[in-house]
């Protein structure tokens, strides 16, 4: 077959012929060309008979799967976190689902059973996580991640007999009662340093002509009134008393319990420093135009305003502790890229927190080595308030069940009849899970 090859020495040998040197002399030049020509040839072509070839590395991509909660600004927010992921790793893709977890609990326990799984990295409820690692269906990642490096308690959770069977991404916050910086300057109020300031901030913003209460209380979910009632409870009594009530040690008629009802909350709610309940939403606008000066609501609430950086907190003075509540994924041992999704999962739970705090999230980090730089502008406040108190669980949903309903019904009761202090701690009592 004739090659490109073959014509170069065809030329050669007519060219040399045409200039009239000997035979002999002729003979010579051409062997130490054709060997030149055939060596180039050899090393282009890259195989033998002339046929050339490209050698190149072709980057074997992989696809992780990972189902989260979110959607909309929030799923926006993590995205950043997994575009910083891919760029770092080129050979792995992230394809995302949502899915509540609500939805999970049935699905994910027949699918483990079966040997398989949905994702290979899985965003769930820290008590499940824990649940499916005692039954051998999660990974453990102690070796990806060391619990000194987070804030304190967070992990225990996840961990059950010393195995780590799940780790925290970011966490929401519930850290007292927002405000307007603009409506605070405008009428020449300042946050509070005491107790008896903060009473008397009250005092002065119903005053205000157009305010209808000093402040607004979410409802129509349960949850806005908890939270505010768990914030007196961890003021005055700490991480150590929500964590009893959580665990049925001490009782809601216990005489520490009422002492906060009686002399903090009741007080508040039968001045009228409190609204009756309004569907929680709803409060947020009727809240932002001014016709109640303060909120209290979780660090989400920083996604749900026009001004962000406008945004003031307060917490109780003397606060002791804060429920942070965390984002935590589990790594299902049924996952066909162990490696590439252990990798994914150190870096959510390290170096992914320092990106998604740093977007409008409204969340704050759990791994420590997360500094204040670190934050969106809006957050940083918090994130301040929050480092120098002790994180709690969230007592309704650590209960659960009847029982967190009962409590958010007798709240209602409380906020819009609060002489009735004594029947709703009897019936929270009464209802509590027994063992």
């Amino acid at each position: 077959m004739y090659t490109y090859v073959d014509s170069k020495v065809y030329i050669l040998l007519v060219y040399i012929l045409s200039r009239g040197v000997s035979m002999k002399a002729g003979k010579m030049l051409f062997s130490f060309l054709l060997v030149g020509v055939l060596a180039v040839a050899v090393v282009a072509s890259g195989c033998i008979g002339g046929e050339t070839t490209t050698q190149t590395t072709t980057l074997e991509q992989i696809t992780l799967k990972v189902i989260g909660p979110w959607s909309g600004a929030e799923l926006d927010a993590f995205n950043e976190v997994i575009k910083e992921f891919e760029a770092e790793h080129p050979d792995i893709k992230i394809e995302y689902k949502t899915y509540r977890a609500e939805d999970l609990s049935t699905i994910l326990p027949l699918q483990f059973e079966s040997g398989d799984t949905p994702a290979d990295l899985i965003f769930m409820w820290g008590w499940f996580i824990a649940d499916m690692g005692t039954k051998g269906h999660v990974m453990e990642l102690g070796q990806i991640i060391n619990p000194n490096e987070y804030v304190p308690g967070i992990l225990d959770t996840v961990t059950v007999d010393g195995k780590i069977y799940g780790a925290p991404f970011t966490a929401a916050a519930k850290p007292g009662f927002w405000y307007r910086k603009s409506f605070f300057e405008e009428h020449g109020l300042t946050p509070p340093e005491t107790w008896d300031e903060f009473v008397k901030l009250l005092e002065q913003i119903k005053q205000i002509p157009g305010i209808k209460a000093p402040i607004v209380s979410g409802d129509s979910v349960g949850w806005p009134l908890s939270d505010v009632t768990e914030h007196f409870i961890m003021t005055f009594g700490g991480a150590e008393l929500q964590q009893k009530l959580i665990n049925g040690e001490v009782k809601w008629q216990d005489p520490q319990v009422r002492s906060i009802f009686e002399e903090r909350l009741v007080p508040l709610l039968e001045a009228g420093y409190f609204s009756d309940p309004i569907e929680w939403t709803s409060a947020v606008e009727l809240w932002w135009k001014g016709e109640y000066a303060l909120y209290f609501m979780g660090t989400w609430l920083t996604g749900m305003v026009d001004d962000p950086t406008d945004l003031g907190l307060i917490s109780l003075p003397g606060v002791k502790a804060m429920v942070l509540a965390p984002d935590y994924f589990m790594v299902p041992k049924y996952t066909s890229h162990p490696d590439e999704a252990l990798e994914l999962a150190k870096f959510i739970a390290t170096e992914g927190q320092r990106i998604h705090v740093g977007t409008s999230s409204g969340k704050l980090a759990t791994w420590k080595e997360v500094t204040m730089d670190d934050y969106w502008e809006p957050m940083k406040d918090v994130a301040k308030v929050v480092a120098n108190v002790e994180s709690a669980p969230d007592l309704d949903d650590s209960v659960g069940g009847e029982w967190q309903k009962a409590f958010w019904d007798q709240l209602k009761l409380l906020w819009v009849q609060p002489d009735r202090l004594d029947e709703v701690l009897k019936t929270l009592d009464e209802k509590f899970p027994k063992e």
